[in-house]
């Protein structure tokens, strides 16, 4: 017997969630864990850009750690379900990481328009992505109970990401693109 990808529950709007609740599709909680997973789709085609660097395997890492986040929140709270754990250290990999790749990289003076590389670029978008996945779940959990380490990570994904943007175009000999307010 064959695995079907559809199932026909989800046609009235609704989805469920692990635990067995259900709820609008336009719940704060699903629009925090798929904005997860649009923002583990852009990381895969970074990925495709920086094949075999290290920077290619830490996204690997950040992708499993996003599904893990993703399950977290797809979790109605005080469910009694098994998630995968989540270590504190996966925080303190991206700390690490984004300290590597900042002593290299000229001292930020202004902001840097997202352009440069294309790997950069798409970097970029990501990072824009992982912010609104942020706000989503800050918004959540005011509202709902979210694990601390979901917004940590997110916060600290995002400066990574805005890093190996930096980096990226360093690498690839592209200009970073400094924002030059206009005059009065």
């Amino acid at each position: 017997m064959s695995f079907k990808i559809y199932t026909r529950a989800g046609d009235d709007g609704s989805t469920s969630l692990l635990g067995g609740g259900r709820v609008p599709k336009h719940h704060l909680r699903v629009e925090g864990y798929g904005t997860i997973d649009e923002l583990n789709s852009h990381l895969g085609v970074i990925r495709s850009f920086i094949q075999g660097s290290e920077e290619e395997k830490l996204l690997a890492q950040v992708q499993n750690n996003l599904f893990t986040l993703g399950s977290t929140l797809a979790c109605e709270p005080g469910a009694n379900t098994f998630l995968p754990p989540f270590h504190v250290e996966d925080i303190e990999a991206l700390e690490h990481e984004i300290d590597r790749l900042t002593s290299p990289l000229p001292e930020l003076k202004n902001f840097v328009l997202p352009g440069g590389s294309q790997a950069g670029a798409f970097a970029h978008v990501a990072r824009t992505v992982c912010r609104r996945a942020e706000r989503l779940v800050v918004h959540l959990s005011q509202v709902d109970t979210v694990e601390p380490f979901v917004v940590q990570y997110l916060n600290r994904l995002s400066d990574y990401l805005f890093t190996l943007a930096r980096h990226l175009d360093n690498q690839n000999g592209a200009q970073e693109i400094i924002w030059n307010p206009r005059a009065k």
